[in-house]
Formats: structure tokens, sequence, C-alpha cells
């Protein structure tokens, strides 16, 4: 029975998970997309999109906090000068899955996870389509209306006017 069980444990010892983990979120910030399974992934976003919302302050106390949690110099300076320029006006979800399918040897479901503002193919897509989207109106009956009377009364005159010559 797990009664009261907050978060998925993954089938590790809690510092195993905490290891992994931290190695994951590494990994992430440096290379902004691994392929994982998808339980993975879930813990890995519960896990670092807090970090993530800490570096959107930079200062000495989130640097160690989010330090202590990373545990590499080149990752915590990543997120601080690269990350969280990036998502300083996004208010959350800095991250995504994308399911691939199942794995061959033990069919365990994978994914990719990524963080949002960086993968080029979403964020020029966006961008277009807020280029490109204006208002369009329907074109009024008022003014097709007056074309066709005033053609009519033109072609109503041209015949008239070579009858009186």
């Amino acid at each position: 029975m797990n009664n009261k069980k907050k978060f998925n444990h993954l089938s590790r010892t809690s510092s195993h998970r905490k290891a992994m983990l931290s190695n994951m979120a590494t990994s992430l910030i440096l290379h902004k997309r691994i392929s994982t399974t998808v339980a993975k992934a879930k813990a890995l976003k519960i896990y670092l999109e807090p970090m993530i919302t800490k570096s959107k302050n930079d200062c000495t106390s989130s640097r160690r906090l989010v330090f202590s949690h990373l545990g590499q110099k080149e990752a915590v300076t990543e997120l601080f000068s690269e990350v969280a320029p990036r998502i300083a006006n996004r208010p959350g979800g800095y991250t995504r899955i994308l399911r691939t399918g199942n794995r061959l040897g033990d069919n365990a479901e994978t994914c990719i996870i990524e963080l949002v503002d960086f993968n080029a193919t979403y964020t020029e897509v966006k961008q277009e389509a807020k280029k490109t989207t204006t208002r369009r109106r329907r074109p009024s009956t008022a003014k097709v209306a007056t074309e066709e009377v005033t053609e009519a009364v033109v072609v109503e005159e041209a015949p008239a006017a070579s009858k009186a010559e």
C-alpha cells in the first residue's frame, strides 16, 4: 500500500534517485534535449522546473541552491546565462515531453524531453503564425451591388447614345 505517495520513486533508493535526477537535469541543461523513459521524464520535470524558476532571479543564494541540487558548475553557469534569459517572461512549463514509442528490449515507453524555448522548429512556426495572422473581412454586399448597378447603367446608356446619332 502506498499511502501518501507524493512522487514516483522509480524503484530506486533515495540516494540513487537523487543522483540520477541530478545527472539527468545536468544533461538536459547542457544538451537542451535528452531521450529517456516517460516515467523518468515526468520525475525529471518535477525536479527541474523549480530550479529553472529559481534561475530567473540571478543572485548568489539562488545559484547556491541550484548548485546544491545539480553539483556541476558548468550546468549552473549554463542555466543562469543561457536558459534563464530565454524563459524570463514564461510563467511556467519550461519542458516538453514528446513520446517516441516503445523500446524494443523491455517495451518501456520512451520519450524525448526538451527545453521549450530551445527547439527551433516550434519557435519558428510560432513566430510565422504571429506574422501571418491578419483580420480578413468578407466583402460587403453593398459594394458588389453598386458595381453591378453602375455597369448596367453604362451598358444601357451606350446603345441609347448610338441610336440618337
